[in-house]
């Protein structure tokens, strides 16, 4: 079963994002209160947790959820592999896949510590179709690709 294991939230841009029990995802903008919401392509960012366990692997130390920056740490589901235009159910919203990975931001901490960064492979962006809340432990589910 894919699910959500960590929603991750920051105020600013460019710091990093810590865990929060619960969100509220609000149509055409994503995770209320986080810095990078907003009336564009890339409203909410998913990163499985598989991925963190391959950076892990490489010898990155110290990873906690929200290190890559995603709005949501997922379980259970190959994320890259869903093609662009995929909706998803989360918790109580639909998300609709708008882009897969993106370019690594210059002076990234983790791609200095291990020479690499999954998260523009591997991480995946979401607008809001629909909203409403997502806690640790909700199921994902696929509703077409």
């Amino acid at each position: 079963m894919a699910k959500v294991i960590a929603i991750n939230i920051s105020e600013k841009k460019g710091e990093m994002k810590h865990p929060i029990e619960k969100g509220l995802f609000k149509e055409e903008h994503g995770l209320v209160g986080d810095a990078h919401a907003g009336k564009w392509h890339r409203q909410v960012s998913l990163l499985g947790n598989e991925s963190i366990e391959k950076m892990k692997n490489m010898g990155a130390e110290g990873l906690c959820f929200g290190n890559f920056a995603e709005n949501l740490t997922t379980e259970g589901i190959a994320l890259y592999e869903l093609p662009v235009g995929t909706k998803l159910k989360i918790g109580e919203t639909v998300m609709e896949v708008t882009q897969i990975g993106k370019e690594c931001h210059m002076g990234c901490a983790i791609r200095e510590q291990v020479g690499d960064c999954i998260m523009p492979r591997e991480g995946i962006f979401t607008r809001v179709l629909t909203g409403g809340w997502i806690k640790a432990g909700d199921e994902i589910e696929i509703l077409s690709k």
